[in-house]
């Protein structure tokens, strides 16, 4: 009986060890060592609130299956790479998908990747590369364009530049560049005019289908026609040719009698001088765009002239103080850039540059300035000075130094992230509504007091856990000489602008709605939603579908959703940007009325 026993124990250990070493040859055979090793790159050179040391061991795929996170395989191959929302950062590891060639989907959303784009080559199978609210620089590569089954790309909320590539592929269904510093011409495929106006907003200067036509460049000259030869003139031409000889022989000695001239004065006044005149430098950051420089600065009358102050809390000083000031850019925009300019007396200030106002004369500009640099109150970022000249125009202001509403609300979202809570928004909204009634009050006569109020102008210092807003980028306006200049400011998106209807103050009671529910449901108007891939063309739209279909906390941002105790208010203020959006704006209530039932919603929190 135990003979039979030991048979039964010693063939079940036989089969065991025969089907381990089956299962660990099969292993052996399906693991794609080149894969695991590209993906330990990115591991091993980026940071991330996921511990992808501790998770990303062993192989990455067992059949269709893979413990790593953010990883999918199928057949030992890895064909999807998601990373969404994990704070990683720094550069990608340069060609590291090179071996990864049946990668299907690639998604990086919602970090903070630096650096250019993600060598693609020869990644045929791509189905889907989507990188949006990163901090990518440079172009888009040319391979892109090569990728043969691409059906959705996504480069939105970037810092990508230059041209767009000419995309043609017949399977691209969903492409988006919006919020970068792309220029030039909208390459004019069949595939690229199937996207709407969204994809392509807010860039440095995109033109083309579906946006702005681009202009046509005037058509070269002619060459003038050759001058017939006149037969019988040759003894006249051999003397022309000596008369011509003489001339350049003179020319030639002229220049050496000045330039001798000049040498001698020189040296007379060289040994007059006994000191040296300090050079005028930009620091190391400089002016990024056309800086101005020192010479331009003395040859030019008119930059003699002192700067204009509205403000005297700072130190007064020059425009020669600007160009020695070290610079960066803070953002850029179709109607100028902005920088950060610290001054040698230490103060620190922003310097916008604006242009596509030269249609305006001298008088015109410095009028509407002066009238925006009397308004003082603390939900206005303070206009300091002004510069005017026939090539540039500068308009300087305080410097607030914590960064924009934009970037509060939808920068770095995911594991990790600080929730901006419902209280601290509901500060900053009756911050915003405080700052635009004193607009509307102290400008009556402008047509559109703000006519550029969007989140990003919505300028926020941070005190602790309290915030504050400064509205910045108003009354500009009338600065600009045509409507199609004032498309690409907020009013632009108002109904009122596009059925080309008479412009308000209720027109900036349209963007402050805007606002307002922006800051309720942690959307970005006319985007893809980071969250669920929803695209809300129009919010006020949306919301209103979802209120009239009974209201439903799924328009609520899912940060302020734990806030049980503020729903209430959270509806209320819901209903009042809906009001303010509404497409009559005869029915849109006023600034001060606004005002009023904020501070009443705040009183009752």
């Amino acid at each position: 009986m135990n003979l039979i026993l030991y048979f039964f124990l010693a063939a079940a250990l036989f089969l065991h060890i025969t089907f381990s070493t089956f299962v660990i040859s099969i292993n052996l055979d399906g693991y794609q060592p080149e894969e695991r090793a590209a993906l330990l790159q990115l591991r091993d050179s980026m940071t991330s609130s996921l511990d992808l040391h501790s998770n990303w061991t062993g192989p990455p795929c067992i059949a269709n299956f893979s413990r790593w996170a953010g990883i999918v395989c199928s057949n030992w191959h890895v064909i999807h790479i998601v990373l969404e929302g994990i704070q990683l950062s720094g550069p990608l590891p340069p060609a590291f998908l090179y071996n990864i060639s049946l990668l299907t989907k690639l998604s990086f959303r919602n970090n903070s990747v630096s650096g250019p784009l993600p060598n693609l080559t020869n990644l045929v199978h791509l189905e889907s590369v989507l990188l949006s609210y990163n901090r990518f620089t440079g172009s888009i590569p040319s391979e892109y364009i090569e990728l043969p089954n691409l059906e959705r790309l996504e480069f939105q909320q970037n810092y990508l530049e230059g041209q767009i590539p000419s995309f043609d592929q017949k399977t691209l269904t969903d492409f988006n560049v919006s919020y970068n510093y792309f220029q030039g011409s909208i390459p004019p495929t069949e595939t690229l005019r199937r996207f709407p106006e969204s994809s392509y907003g807010h860039n440095l200067d995109l033109c083309g289908f579906p946006l702005k036509p681009c202009p046509v460049p005037p058509p070269a000259p002619s060459p003038p026609p050759p001058s017939p030869m006149r037969p019988g003139k040759d003894k006249k031409k051999k003397l022309e040719i000596w008369i011509v000889v003489l001339i350049a022989a003179l020319a030639a000695l002229v220049p050496l009698v000045v330039l001798l001239l000049v040498l001698c004065c020189y040296k007379r006044v060289q040994r007059k001088e006994t000191a040296k005149e300090p050079q005028a430098g930009g620091g190391p950051a400089g002016w990024t765009e056309k800086k101005l420089t020192h010479s331009q600065s003395t040859k030019d009358p008119e930059r003699k002239v002192e700067l204009e102050f509205f403000e005297r809390k700072i130190a007064v000083f020059d425009l020669d103080d600007l160009l020695r000031a070290s610079a960066e850019v803070l953002g850029k925009g179709k109607h100028g850039t902005t920088y950060k300019a610290n001054l040698e007396s230490g103060d620190v200030v922003a310097v916008k540059r604006v242009k596509n106002m030269n249609g305006l004369s001298k008088n015109e500009f410095i009028q509407q300035v002066q009238l925006l640099g009397k308004l003082k109150h603390e939900n206005l970022v303070q206009i300091i000075s002004f510069y005017h000249s026939k090539e540039e125009k500068l308009i300087i202001y305080e410097f607030v130094p914590t960064g924009n509403l934009f970037e509060l609300l939808h920068g770095n979202r995911g594991v990790g992230r600080v929730p901006l809570n419902w209280a601290a928004r509901l500060s900053i909204i009756k911050d915003i509504a405080k700052g635009l009634a004193f607009l509307h009050r102290s400008l009556p006569s402008h047509k559109v007091p703000h006519a550029n109020l969007k989140s990003s102008n919505v300028l926020i210092h941070q005190d602790g856990q309290s915030y504050r807003s400064k509205l910045t980028d108003y009354g500009f306006l009338p600065l600009l000489p045509s409507r199609k200049l004032s498309e690409s400011l907020a009013i632009g998106r108002s109904p009122e602008f596009s059925q080309r209807k008479k412009l308000t103050h209720k027109t900036d009671v349209y963007c402050f709605g805007i606002i307002l529910l922006e800051v309720i449901t942690g959307r970005i108007p006319g985007e893809v939603s980071p969250r669920d891939d929803e695209i809300v063309e129009d919010l006020s739209d949306w919301v209103r579908t979802v209120v009239n279909n009974d209201w439903s906390a799924d328009i609520l941002d899912v940060e302020i959703l734990p806030a049980r105790e503020g729903h209430d208010e959270m509806l209320k203020l819901t209903e009042m940007a809906l009001q303010c959006t509404d497409v009559t704006p005869e029915t849109r209530p006023k600034m001060s009325e606004i005002l009023g039932r904020i501070e009443d919603i705040e009183q009752k929190n």
